[in-house]
Order: structure tokens, then sequence, then C-alpha cells
């Protein structure tokens, strides 16, 4: 974690601002957030937020065999998950005096639409040759803007600003197909970006007063970059596109896993259990997961490695000698998603006990 989260964390929240008497907003709060206060009595599970907001593109990129699209949006709180004392929390992020903007990045393979969930992202920021903004960000998940890596950030005022975002190598990500061998270093994606705060100012804005703390998502925001090219949202494949037979699926928490059995040659020798966990509105996939099974007759007890397929896109698995169909697996989430959560997602996916994937 950056020395300026820590700083933050220490310091406590920070007020959010009320839209009531909005004329002039941006110039007479103390900060750059528009959000009115959290709902109260907030369910442990995905509820829609109080406000829905849109984002301004800034541009896409490569970075080596990645794509890397920028965006932002208002400056607003948002929850990293933290491990304090075995327990795992949302613990609030509240937007910084001199935060002007929400940053947001993704990153996906452009040949298959594969969005990257849990990789090393920095962020750097300069105007007129002096740095404003440099951090590793966090991996995000939100309702309207998917799977992505985000932070609030300042951006030192109006003007032309050079961005730069690093994806770090996946070495610790076992990769199969064509994606073996691949994304092994870090790249970088360099953009230039004409900020006004005038032009922040225009995004939408809404607030939701009567679904605000119901059960259930906003719809996902389609995002074009200005150029005819949209940009993947993170959804985890339909069931019936993932690879292998069928194994079951299970619903808990939100969370709904779908499992196959895969035997084709570049899982390797033995069929593969492959678990892939999405989110209950939207499907979006889940990094940073502590995902174990127990497969019947003693044939698999033990974790589940991330892995990336350009089929089953981010997932779970293990090879399991003697796998079948008809064989029962029961899951264990020993870790929440450790990715920071926009509003309406930082009370799900907690205390999720087994569940046993069904037909």
């Amino acid at each position: 974690m950056m020395n300026r989260r820590d700083l933050l964390r220490a310091a406590g929240a920070a007020g959010a601002v009320s839209l009531a008497g909005c004329a002039g907003l941006f110039g007479t709060t103390t900060t750059n957030s528009r959000e009115p206060p959290l709902v109260e009595n907030r369910p442990d599970a995905v509820y829609v937020p109080t406000h829905r907001e849109g984002m301004k593109p800034i541009g896409m990129a490569r970075a080596g065999d990645l794509m890397v699209a920028t965006s932002y949006s208002y400056a607003h709180r948002f929850w990293p998950v933290e491990n304090e004392g075995g327990e795992y929390v949302a613990k609030r992020q509240d937007v910084e005096r001199d935060d002007a903007v929400h940053l947001m990045t993704r990153v996906w393979e452009p040949e298959t639409g594969v969005v990257i969930p849990d990789a090393g992202v920095t962020v750097a920021l300069a105007r007129d040759g002096e740095s404003v903004f440099e951090e590793v960000v966090y991996p995000m998940l939100s309702q309207r803007m998917g799977v992505h890596y985000g932070d609030n950030a300042p951006v030192g005022g109006d003007g032309t600003h050079q961005l730069s975002v690093t994806v770090g190598g996946l070495d610790d990500l076992a990769r199969f197909g064509a994606f073996e061998g691949t994304f092994g270093s870090a790249a970088t994606a360099n953009f230039e970006w004409t900020y006004s705060e005038a032009e922040r100012n225009k995004i939408p804005f809404e607030l939701l007063e009567e679904k605000q703390g119901t059960r259930g998502a906003l719809d996902t925001m389609e995002m074009s970059m200005g150029d005819g090219m949209s940009m993947p949202m993170g959804s985890a494949p339909t069931p019936d596109s993932l690879p292998g037979a069928a194994l079951g699926e299970a619903t808990a928490g939100d969370l709904r896993f779908v499992g196959r059995v895969a035997e084709a040659d570049r899982f390797g020798d033995d069929p593969y259990l492959l678990v892939s966990p999405r989110t209950r509105y939207h499907a979006y996939v889940l990094g940073a997961m502590g995902l174990s099974a127990t497969v019947s007759d003693g044939k698999f007890d033990g974790t589940l490695q991330p892995g990336l397929d350009p089929e089953a896109g981010y997932h779970y698995g293990a090879s399991v000698p003697g796998l079948a169909a008809d064989d029962t697996v029961e899951l264990g989430v020993d870790t929440p998603p450790v990715v920071a959560r926009h509003e309406g997602y930082e009370t799900a996916f907690f205390d999720v006990g087994p569940v046993t994937l069904s037909g």
C-alpha cells in the first residue's frame, strides 16, 4: 500500500458532500466529490447505490501484448479490502481535498477481449514536466464501470497532461493456450490528456432517491472511447461457452460459480477442474480470491490457482486425475475478492459459506 493512502486512513474519514444547494458546487465545497450521504442500514449484499454517474474517456493504447483504456469521473469514495487480524473488511476511502478526479484504467487482451482483473498497475500523471500523481492503483469493481483499476487523483489544474499506465508482468498467473508464455514482462501505455475542470463538471450525475439501498445493481455503462471502439467490461463467458463438460453451478452471497471438466491438451495430461466465479449481476469476473475445492471420492482437496485462458478468461483451477462430470465438488471461499469496491459492492461477497456445484 502506498504511503499516501496510509496517511489518508490515519487522518480519518473526510465528510462526503451533499448535493443540497448545488449551485456553484465545485467552487464552494472542500472536496471535489458530489456524493450524498450513504444509505443507512445497507444490506450485506449487492445494492443500488445513492447515485449514478458517467465518465469521460481519455484514450486507448497498447502496453505490449495488452490493450489499455483510460477514463475519468468525479472523485468519489471507495472501499479497499484489507486483512485486519485475519478478517477481511472493506475500509472506506474518502476523497482527499486535492483529489480532482477518479482515474480508471482497464486492461485486456485485444484479440479475445479477455479482461485482466488482477495485475500490478501503476499510473503516473505529469503536467508541464512536473509529477502530480504516481501510485500503484487498486484493482476495482464497479456496477456501472465493471472490472478496472482506479484511484482518486489530483491533476494540478487545467491543461495538457502526460499520463502513463504500466502493467506489471503476469508470471504469477497460470496461462493456457495462446496465452502461454505471454504477458511476462511489464509494459507501458502512454497518453496525452487535456483536462478541463469545466468539462469534468459536465459529466452526468443523477441521484437515485427511490431505489438506493435496494437489492440489485445499476445497468452497465456502455463505454466508447470516441473512435468507434468500445472496451470490454470484464464479464465472464457464459456457462455454455466455457471449455469442457458441465460440472454444475452454484449461487451464494451474490456470487455465482460455474464449474467445468476441461480436458483440452492445453490444460495438461489430467482433467482440469475449471471454476469461473462471477457476480450475480453482470457476471463480472472476480480476481484475487482464495478458492478451494473438495472433489468426491478423495480425488482432490486443495487450493485452486488463478488462471488465464483465451476461451475461459480469468478463472480458478487445478489438475484433478480422474475428474468426471458426475463428481460432486464442494467449493470454499477462503478469501473474499480482495479488490476495491465502488459503492453498492462494499458490503457484498463476505462470509460466503461452502457451496456445492450441481447440475
